[in-house]
């Protein structure tokens, strides 16, 4: 059963867990499960994603439960308009606050396309160095950060921390492969630490201020204490 987090006449809201993805897709034709049919399953009628979620990443993710009710959204997400905020674990120390304003190029399916203008706002929240060695450092330094992208490109979070050189933990594609693997082997940490913790928007139909949140997957969470840092951190 997935976790609802927002129910009403028109929307409903999940804590996506990682691994799964939105909906099926042209490069992931072999996976038998996905956000949208999951919920549709358990809740008995059809809906309509209004954004989305690579597969790794956790968090808030947001259906319409008709075509009347997704239109106005569809453009609000266009228009940049609902406030995303997500939480990651990076490699290194990263600068105190900062904002990474650099284009998107689309993936090798796309290359013939040019690159987007992409704009992510992040802040640390806290930092811990682990006795552990990764490569040729004796010791491993993390950040927790928390990341308010103003643009939504394809994997545009993760994308702009391997350009800072604070990857992503668990980041595969764009991540650091040590780091990953030592939060594997050391930590029994195997998932992408990204989580999109919170989302608001202004309800189309009673232009009420919806705010929805989502608590950061166990796993995440469990670090964190580990870490020694405080969880009130990715609620405030």
């Amino acid at each position: 059963m997935l976790e609802i987090i927002y129910d009403d006449a028109q929307y409903v809201a999940i804590n996506k867990p990682n691994g799964l993805l939105v909906h099926r897709t042209r490069i992931a034709e072999e996976k038998k499960e996905f956000a949208l049919q999951l919920l549709r399953d358990q809740l008995g009628y059809r809906l309509h994603p209004l954004h989305r979620l690579d597969r790794g990443t956790s968090g808030v993710l947001l259906f319409a439960k008709t075509p009347e009710a997704a239109a106005p959204l569809v453009q609000a997400f266009t228009e940049r308009q609902p406030d995303k905020t997500y939480f990651a674990i990076v490699r290194g120390y990263a600068p105190e606050a900062g904002t990474i304003d650099s284009p998107i190029r689309p993936d090798k399916d796309h290359q013939h396309k040019p690159a987007q203008d992409a704009v992510t706002h992040y802040t640390r929240l806290a930092t811990v160095e682990l006795p552990i060695p990764v490569g040729r450092y004796q010791t491993a330094r993390y950040s927790l950060v928390k990341i308010k992208p103003e643009t939504g490109r394809m994997h545009q979070i993760r994308k702009h921390f391997a350009h800072l050189r604070h990857y992503i933990i668990g980041d595969k594609k764009h991540g650091d492969w040590r780091h990953n693997l030592m939060f594997l082997e050391q930590l029994n940490s195997p998932s992408l630490l990204l989580h999109a913790a919170a989302l608001t928007f202004e309800h189309p139909f009673t232009g009420e201020i919806i705010s929805l949140k989502a608590p950061a997957p166990e796993n995440m969470q469990r670090l964190c204490r580990q870490f020694g840092w405080d969880l009130g951190l990715m609620l405030s």
